[in-house]
Formats: structure tokens, C-alpha cells, sequence
């Protein structure tokens, strides 16, 4: 994993910023810029340190005005400028550039403590079985179990359960032998056998039919497979993760999925909230979804303050995937150089908490104050109110978080 550091004097000139990653999960120490570096470490920078910078920066600049992003490209380092009242998506964008690609993107403590369990459980060869509505990344949590596992350098084969007709199925997962049935022209050695020294993920998992649940178990428990029109089975060696999005232990009540192997999948469970329970993920998953998507060349359009109040906002009943559309819609069809509250094209029915509409422009210090409070009541969210950790993730004293809520209550 790359080593990442932030300067001193970026720090000093960005001071939320280190608390922000630690919460999101992102290991980040304060460094000495001009010491001696990694080949693959990348520096948190401020733009006054551009002289020192390398391609694998990050430059910072803060500044009133309208905020940018310009990538990394032709060997110059990536640069972000913000004032106070995008410090919020700043914080978002700065995480998705050091995030290392087979992590999801997250933002909420609670998110990065999963993650954190997940890398513990990659690190045996135990069953994984990852629970969660339908969108809410299972695969993604899946292939970073995989990518932090012993398994890394072997493959990782995806099979969705439920999109192969039962008839393929077994076939699809243990291989054929050639002539086996109609249309068998040649044989197939199977998911299973393909996925050998690495992962197999097996998606829906619920949705096998029973006589093919007890021809999996039997390959889970005895470790080897038999073709289908083949006499003797073969070894395999594969790690399983398997995925639902039902309740498994209603399932085996109603009969429709195995008690035997459900106890085998069950070894280490897995359960993904979703979105509207991850509030502080939806910046880091926009963040992440806009860089995938914009097109190489154009101009980043920053989101607004009231875009990104908006997306908060929504329950998100379609989870990732549903706002993976909103985002995508959204870099198409905006109307001006950012994407705001207006060019999402989100259904207000779903909406957790109406953000109330401006009734006059807002000034620059009550849009700074708004913003500033915005990030003390997530930060008191995201520590259960604990003041001490929610000033730690601010990067402020306590004894100025109790100002400043004091500030808030007198003008409320």
C-alpha cells in the first residue's frame, strides 16, 4: 500500500483535513515534504509547496472563490482549490485521489470500520458471505476482500446466480465434459476450476435452486467438483464469497435455501447498510463516480453546496446504482459550469430531510457559517455526540467546538 503523507504547512492551512481521512479510514501522517520519499508515496501538498511537488501530489490551495480540480497529467501534480464552503467535497475528492483502487470509496467511520473488519477476514480462507439490498456494492466489497487476501495474484471469477438459467447453472459453475448434453461441442472446465488459487464470488446466491444448493455444499465441504457427464471429480482450490440480498436465515425458514449451507456460507458474515443509513459516504462515492465518468479533457464541475445537500438528503432507494444514474445524468445535462441542486434530477418523494430553499442570496459569511455548521453537526453525528472525537475529526480543540456550539445556539 502507498505511503501517504501531508506537510506540515498543508495542515496548518487545511486543518480539518487530516481528522476527515482518519474518519474515513485513510492512514495519513504529517511529513517532512523535502525528506526523502517512496517510489509509489504521494504527498498531501499546499500550493505553496508546488516547487517540491512530483506527478503523485496533491496540491492544495485555499481560496474564496469558485473552487478546482485539475488532475494529475503530462507530470504535473494534481491541484485542488476551495474556499470554506466547499470544504466538504474538497475533503471528499482529496480521499477518492489517495484511495487505493481496490478499496470502495467511504466516508463514514462506520463504513471504514467494516472495511477494516473485512481486511481482517481476507487475511484467512475463511467462507465470506456478504448481506445488503440489491445496489448497495456488494461486489465491490467482495473484490477488496479479494485484493486483501493471500489470494490476490489468482483470480477473482463473478458469477450472478440469478441470471443463468437453471439449466446452465451447474454446468457454468463444476464444467462439462464434451457431449454431455445438447450443445456440449467441447468441454468446459467451469467457474470453479477457473477461479482456482483465487476467488469465486457467487452473487444472489439465494436465488440457486435447491438440488444445485446441495451440489454446492458438497463442493464447498470436500473442496472438489464434478463435471457434469464426468465420472470422477476434481480438486479445487478456491475461496468462496457469496452474496444476497434476502434475509437467508427467512429463507431457510420458508425452505427455499439450505440450513446446511447456509451454516457454510455463514462463516464470516458481512452486512452492508444502505446508502440512506451512510450519509457521509454519499460525497465519497460522488466523488468517485464523477472522476469515472467524466470525460478525459473537460472541466470538473464541482458540485454546489445545495447539489451536495441534496444528495444527502435523498433516501436513495435504488442505493449506489441509483446514484450512480443521478451522476451521470447529471455531468451530461447540468446547465452551467457546476452541477447544481437543479441538474440532478433526483424524485423529491424520496427525500430524508427537505433542505430548505434560500429565500435571498446568501452572503459569503453566513454561506462560510452554514457550512461550518453543517460539518460540526456531521462530525457530532458521526461520533455519537462524543465532543472530544468530533473536535479530533474537526481538527480543533474541544474547547473551541464548545464555542462555537455556542455561537450556533445563540443564533438559532
Amino acid at each position: 500500500m502507498a505511503i501517504i503523507g501531508l506537510s506540515e504547512t498543508a495542515h496548518g492551512r487545511h486543518p480539518t483535513l487530516l481528522a476527515w481521512l482518519a474518519g474515513a479510514g485513510l492512514a495519513v501522517s504529517l511529513v517532512d515534504p523535502k525528506g526523502v520519499t517512496g517510489r509509489d508515496a504521494i504527498r498531501i501538498l499546499d500550493a505553496s509547496e508546488r516547487a517540491i511537488a512530483t506527478h503523485r501530489d496533491i496540491l492544495l490551495e485555499a481560496a474564496d472563490g469558485a473552487p478546482d480540480f485539475t488532475p494529475r497529467a503530462n507530470g504535473f501534480p494534481a491541484t485542488i482549490r476551495y474556499g470554506f464552503a466547499d470544504i466538504a467535497f474538497a475533503h471528499a475528492l482529496v480521499a477518492e485521489l489517495i484511495r487505493p483502487a481496490h478499496r470502495p470509496a467511504c466516508g463514514e467511520p462506520a463504513s471504514a470500520a467494516l472495511l477494516r473488519l473485512a481486511e481482517r477476514v481476507a487475511d484467512s480462507d475463511a467462507t465470506v458471505l456478504i448481506l445488503g439490498e440489491t445496489g448497495t456494492g456488494k461486489e465491490g466489497f467482495a473484490r477488496f476482500v479479494h485484493a486483501a487476501s493471500p489470494r490476490a495474484a489468482g483470480a477473482f471469477v463473478a458469477v450472478n446466480c440469478a441470471a443463468l438459467p437453471e439449466t446452465m447453472l451447474e454446468a457454468m459453475l463444476f464444467g462439462h465434459q464434451k457431449g454431455s448434453f445438447t450443445g456440449a461441442g467441447a468441454a468446459s472446465e467451469g467457474l470453479f476450476r477457473a477461479a482456482e488459487g483465487g476467488t469465486l464470488f457467487l452473487d444472489e446466491v439465494a436465488e440457486l435452486p435447491l438440488p444445485l444448493q446441495a451440489k454446492l455444499l458438497r463442493a464447498i465441504q470436500e473442496r472438489e467438483v464434478l463435471p457434469v457427464g464426468a465420472t470422477q471429480a476434481v480438486a479445487v482450490d478456491v475461496r468462496i464469497v457469496a452474496a444476497a440480498n434476502r434475509d437467508l436465515a427467512a429463507e431457510v425458514a420458508a425452505g427455499r435455501f439450505r440450513a446446511d449451507l447456509y451454516w457454510r456460507l455463514n462463516v464470516m458474515p458481512l452486512t452492508l447498510q444502505p446508502l440512506s443509513a451512510r450519509r457521509q459516504d454519499v460525497r465519497a462515492i460522488a466523488a468517485a463516480l464523477m472522476l469515472r465518468h467524466l470525460r478525459p479533457g473537460l472541466p470538473f464541475p464541482w458540485p454546489t453546496t445545495d447539489a451536495l445537500d441534496t444528495l444527502m438528503a435523498h433516501s436513495w432507494p435504488g442505493n449506489v446504482r441509483e446514484l450512480e444514474n443521478v451522476i451521470q445524468r447529471a455531468l451530461l445535462l447540468r446547465a452551467g459550469p457546476r452541477i447544481d441542486a437543479d441538474d440532478l434530477a433526483i424524485d423529491p418523494t424520496h427525500a430524508l430531510v427537505e433542505p430548505a430553499a434560500p429565500t435571498a442570496p446568501a452572503r459569503l459569511a453566513e454561506t462560510a457559517k452554514a457550512a461550518q455548521a453543517r460539518a460540526i453537526a456531521e462530525a457530532l453525528a458521526a461520533t455519537g455526540g462524543h465532543r472530544l472525537r468530533a473536535a479530533e475529526r474537526l481538527g480543533i480543540s474541544e474547547r473551541t467546538l464548545r464555542y462555537r456550539l455556542a455561537d450556533m445556539r445563540a443564533a438559532a
